[in-house]
């Protein structure tokens, strides 16, 4: 079946992805309450979060390269793996050091499905299918993020916080394993053979880079997935300060999931309505604003409203980022392209958290959102200057549908 064909494979990705990224989900706000419980400050909340997305940061661009030559589907099942492991034996550490390192594994699980999920779809989506296949898909993550802080939420609570978050990260462990139930033959046989013998001279990346418009989906992405991040780890901190409960928080982290998930399932008619261009920069500048609002301590009624606001405005960035750097890269290093954005995606995860940690150590810990709501807002610049489609001759080749299609995403 070739691409834009039988969508059934669409439709399992999105539950695997749900199910790897409710694990995921889960697991983040769960190792901080635990990192809490055994004695971490704001800056060691921060380096923990900070090495889940360090392994991944020299790991996505040779796995790319491989995606490029040769099958997206063994990463989805590897991805499983580590994502399971990293969560269960986070919950097993016994110290700071420990659940830095299986945090790590769990950041690097979750590369190996992204990279290997998002070149699936790249790969077996028709190119005017491909701003609607890239909603969809991150659907499913949105499902995850939706899921994975209630159910935080609902285990953690009670004087024994160690326990209680032990007990959250085996549970998301076990959920993470469900994404193999989805998995089975999910790459269409015809994609896979073009993808072997099409191997050629490799894209080198300095030419990728130099492609117009991917630069600018590197940025933006990377700022609404440190902006998800930080809001994942450091609204737990922020309510232990303000004396919200986390399964409150919970619930807060869920309602801006759901508005992500409502983003994406309008995503097309406000393409239409918008374009692409006006699209992102007007969703990354009042996120900006949603964002150092969060720093102020407003009640739990206004935060909710806030956060379910900047939860819309943060599910244009990556859908419509990943058909902006497909389209802009050559050909045949599309994956590789994707994997420069999920190494740019890590560089945010590495870098946000780390000197969140130090902003919230020297000015309280809602300091980091404000630094959130300035990189967002930069990134709304970025786009308001990014092409609308990339150049032809800059190493993207064109692959336009018809002329109603191009008016639509102008």
């Amino acid at each position: 079946m070739g691409p834009g064909g039988n969508r059934g494979w669409l439709l399992r990705l999105v539950i695997a992805f749900s199910f790897a990224q409710g694990a995921v989900s889960m697991a983040r706000p769960a190792v901080s309450y635990r990192a809490l419980a055994l004695g971490a400050d704001e800056r060691a909340i921060g380096v923990i979060a900070g090495v889940y997305a360090l392994l991944p940061l020299f790991a996505a661009v040779p796995l790319g390269r491989r995606t490029d030559h040769g099958r997206c589907a063994p990463l989805l099942p590897a991805g499983v793996v580590l994502i399971s492991g990293g969560c269960a034996l986070s919950g097993l550490a016994g110290s700071l050091w420990a659940m830095a390192v299986w945090s790590g594994v769990m950041g690097l699980g979750h590369l190996c499905f992204v990279i290997g999920a998002q070149s699936l779809v790249a790969r077996q989506s028709a190119p005017h299918e491909q701003d609607r296949n890239f909603g969809h898909f991150t659907i499913g993550a949105s499902l995850g993020q939706l899921v994975g802080p209630i159910a935080a939420g609902a285990l953690i609570g009670g004087p024994d916080r160690a326990g209680s978050s032990a007990l959250a990260l085996l549970v998301a462990g076990a959920g993470a394993a469900v994404a193999f139930t989805s998995l089975w033959r999910i790459e269409h046989r015809r994609t896979a053979s073009t993808s072997r013998t099409g191997a050629g001279d490799r894209v080198p990346v300095h030419r990728i880079l130099r492609a117009r418009g991917v630069p600018a989906g590197i940025l933006i992405s990377l700022s609404v997935l440190s902006a998800t991040d930080i809001l994942t780890a450091y609204l737990p901190v922020v309510g232990e300060h303000r004396g919200i409960d986390p399964s409150v928080i919970g619930l807060l982290l869920s309602l801006r999931a759901a508005a992500t998930i409502a983003c994406r399932l309008v995503l097309t008619p406000l393409l239409r309505l918008l374009g692409r261009t006006a699209l992102l920069t007007v969703t990354c500048l009042l996120a900006a604003v949603l964002c150092a609002g969060v720093a102020v301590p407003v009640p739990v009624w206004a935060l909710a409203l806030m956060l379910a606001a900047l939860g819309f405005c943060l599910g244009v960035g990556q859908p419509l980022s990943m058909t902006t750097v497909v389209q802009a890269a050559p050909e045949d290093a599309r994956s590789t392209a994707l994997a420069l954005r999920l190494t740019g995606n890590r560089l945010g995860q590495v870098a946000a958290p780390a000197t969140a940690g130090l902003v919230a150590g020297v000015a309280g810990v809602a300091a980091p959102f404000v630094m959130l709501g300035a990189l967002l807002l930069l990134s709304s610049g970025v786009a308001l200057r990014a092409p609308a489609q990339p150049a032809a001759g800059e190493g993207a080749r064109e692959v336009r549908p018809p002329r109603a299609r191009r008016r639509s995403e102008a």
